[in-house]
């Protein structure tokens, strides 16, 4: 029987008391394109964070792929297939676009700056960026500076950078956000195109763009699930209305 991508169970968070998630449990199958959705304040993003390991639970277990990561470093997550974005963009300004992929590359790698390290390993790197900035659109900037490149263009960085550590399960945090309808439209399309062999959990709140790439979605309210299953029931459900959609 297959694993699912990625299930949680029974997960709390607290921050001074205060619940932040609130047993919350779920279950993601391989190659599921799952949306959350929810109020600001929700806990949508406090959840991504304990998913990648940046918060530790305060109770509740996280399994990726079958394996319990509850208590592994966010580094030791990536090297078992996680990768994601920010809600807020997190890039190098003053570096190149393709040094950002490429310091990306590295940090996955668990590798550093080394003069005694072949060339042919750096080479390797260089052209893993490209090939990725190229997937993206971005090929004809990879030596631009990232601080002069527009704002929709750090969005599709920030996903190159992603893509390129060649996930089996990608977090979005409101990839979306601050984006006009031209550069959305552009950013649909790369998610449209990422392969199945990489499950997609998104976070955003443009819900029209959005429910076009979810097959599944999980409505999260003050913590908890509230609606959780196949697209249009949970859109269809009253609570999601209610909470939601505020009506």
């Amino acid at each position: 029987m297959t694993a699912p991508a990625l299930e949680i169970v029974h997960l709390v968070k607290h921050f001074g008391g205060i619940p932040a998630t609130q047993d919350v449990s779920l279950k993601i199958m391989p190659g599921e394109r799952r949306l959350i959705i929810g109020p600001n304040g929700a806990g949508k993003t406090t959840l991504f964070n304990q998913i990648t390991g940046d918060f530790r639970p305060t109770s509740g277990k996280i399994l990726l792929f079958g394996q319990d990561v509850t208590r592994l470093t966010p580094h030791a997550r990536a090297h078992l297939g996680l990768s994601r974005t920010y809600q807020i963009i997190t890039l190098f300004p003053q570096d190149s676009v393709a040094h950002n992929v490429v310091l990306g590359l590295m940090g996955l790698k668990g590798a550093r700056w080394n003069m005694f390290r072949p060339l042919g390993f750096y080479a390797e790197l260089h052209a893993e960026a490209r090939h990725m900035l190229d997937r993206v659109g971005l090929g004809a900037l990879a030596e631009a500076r990232v601080g002069e490149i527009a704002y929709g263009q750090k969005r599709r960085l920030e996903i190159a950078m992603a893509l390129a550590q060649k996930p089996r399960l990608l977090l979005l945090d409101e990839p979306l956000a601050g984006l006009s309808s031209e550069e959305r439209a552009t950013i649909k399309q790369l998610i449209a195109a990422i392969p199945r062999d990489t499950t997609v959990i998104m976070i955003e709140h443009d819900m029209d763009t959005a429910l076009d790439l979810a097959e599944t979605v999980t409505l999260l309210h003050y913590g908890r699930v509230l609606v959780d299953g196949p697209r249009d029931a949970v859109i269809a459900d009253p609570k999601t209305r209610e909470v939601y959609l505020g009506h």
